[in-house]
């Protein structure tokens, strides 16, 4: 979750700034030798280091693309058309947990910089882009609904298919790149498309004809403005709530209906929250009551700690389980770990807690071997109904790939964004680039959670809910209507 935050900072570029307004750090331009410096450096990092390299690309197409991307630096470029170009080039490996930054100066530089960009918010999805919000409320043209066909000329097909370009998915667990995108379209619009004073948009009206339209990017006092309207009518509503209340709030919540005897539980990460006393909690409460249904939205889990996933786990599993068949890394050496941040906690992980085999590769025989024991005490024993969507990735994954095919679960949705064989996270570094000072992830294990699994898709719902323009303009959520009605079908145990 923090790589795809950083990521969403530093997702500004490419013209973003208003005319008058540029910066020199933003605009700066890298000359080919010290980018080609760089491209050669992280190979080397990436082959001594990456766990996965060749897992679902081989060997010779990802050299054969890096050659191809090293000769096409004859001329200087700036620093957020070299990340784009390298970006492209890390795709290929399809490891969701291996991305490409800005530099934090450029980052910190677009904060400062409350830039205008493209107004709307939308939702993409295999051909389609729709409207989810307009920050001007006084637009009856582009609702929430609108099904928009381009952009300043653009097919809507041919931005997406741009921006995914440079978007690392698990496998082919391309769901993930839709969700991504769908939170922060402007961002990563103008990403790879810079801004514009007028956006030229192109839709289809409800009479189903096809219309054109001009919008103004959403200046810096309109964010700010809308930005304290947001937080005057928080404080109205709320004012009993403090803000660490809030945040914790944003990160899990519980929510019990005792006329259906339901408990509607969302979370958002496995990260952070105080999440094994709130399952302690949750779960306890839910005993007492004599819950018989359970939904667990995890559409927007993006993962975070295997020990909390582990936690949540044990509530709900029937069985004994463990964290996968393979945990594995190729070296605990470090080379080129100068260029890697941090080193020594990793270092010490690897070298303390791991083993070496008889091949060379490190495992994590911990995670290899233990079986993890369901919870005697308020374990839940009814329906269970999990919501995953695109962004359903890494340790929210694992945990819905535990659950999978248990008689009582019921999975619900899109196909994850995490892959349902294996990914590569565990322990997460960060690569520094000394020229461009780009940042590139680095997972050092590969955990493959069950060997007998298809490997390069996402985890496939039992009852796939697409989006549906139709539903976004009603403002129906599909798969909350469709666990509710599933729970009004059951009878009562009871």
């Amino acid at each position: 979750m923090r790589i795809i935050l950083l990521i969403i900072l530093g997702c500004f570029g490419n013209g973003m700034l208003a005319k008058g307004q540029e910066s020199s750090v933003v605009m700066q331009r890298l000359a080919p030798e010290a980018m080609r410096s760089d491209l050669v450096l992280l190979k080397k990092i990436l082959e001594a280091n990456h766990p996965s390299l060749y897992w679902y690309t081989g060997k010779a197409s990802i050299d054969s693309a890096f050659e191809t991307l090293e000769k096409g630096l004859t001329d200087s470029l700036t620093t957020i058309e070299f990340r784009n170009r390298v970006a492209g080039w890390i795709s290929l490996i399809k490891c969701g947990h291996t991305v490409v930054r800005l530099p934090r100066k450029i980052s910190r530089a677009f904060q400062q910089h409350k830039v205008a960009m493209f107004p709307l918010q939308v939702k993409v999805w295999e051909d389609s882009m729709v409207v989810l919000s307009n920050p001007r409320k006084g637009d009856t043209v582009l609702t929430r609904g609108t099904i928009l066909l381009s952009v300043n000329g653009y097919p809507t097909k041919a931005i997406t298919d741009r921006i995914f370009s440079g978007i690392s998915t698990d496998g082919d667990a391309f769901n993930h790149r839709n969700q991504v995108v769908s939170n922060s379209f402007p961002f990563w619009h103008a990403l790879h498309f810079g801004t514009d004073s007028v956006y030229r948009v192109q839709y289809i009206n409800p009479a189903g004809k096809t219309e054109s339209t001009t919008i103004r990017p959403f200046s810096p006092a309109e964010r700010i403005a809308q930005q304290k309207q947001n937080d005057s009518l928080a404080t109205v509503k709320v004012p009993e709530i403090s803000k660490r209340q809030l945040r914790q709030l944003s990160r899990r919540s519980l929510i019990i209906d005792t006329l259906q005897r339901s408990a509607f539980m969302r979370v958002n990460t496995f990260s952070r929250g105080a999440l094994k006393s709130f399952f302690r909690k949750s779960f306890r409460k839910m005993n007492a009551l004599q819950i018989e249904h359970l939904v667990i939205d995890l559409r927007n889990n993006s993962g975070g700690r295997v020990s909390n996933s582990t936690a949540l786990t044990k509530y709900l599993s029937k069985h004994p389980f463990k964290i996968g068949d393979t945990v594995a890394a190729i070296s605990r050496k470090f080379r080129y770990s100068r260029y890697i941040q941090p080193v020594v906690p990793f270092w010490l992980a690897m070298n303390l807690g791991a083993v070496k085999a008889a091949d060379g590769t490190i495992h994590y025989r911990r995670y290899e071997q233990h079986y993890f024991s369901p919870k005697a005490q308020h374990h839940f024993d009814g329906n269970i109904y999990l919501l995953q969507g695109g962004y359903t990735f890494s340790a929210a994954t694992m945990f819905i790939a535990a659950l999978k095919n248990q008689e009582n679960v019921t999975i619900i949705g899109e196909e994850s964004g995490g892959g349902y064989y294996g990914n590569s996270a565990m322990h997460i570094p960060n690569i520094t680039l000394p020229e461009s000072r780009l940042g590139v992830s680095l997972p050092l294990y590969k955990l493959v959670m069950d060997k007998n699994r298809a490997k390069g898709r996402g985890i496939l719902p039992d009852i796939p809910l697409p989006p549906s323009s139709a539903a976004i303009r009603a403002g129906v959520d599909l798969k909350t209507d469709t666990v509710l009605s599933l729970i009004k079908t059951k009878k009562p145990s009871r």
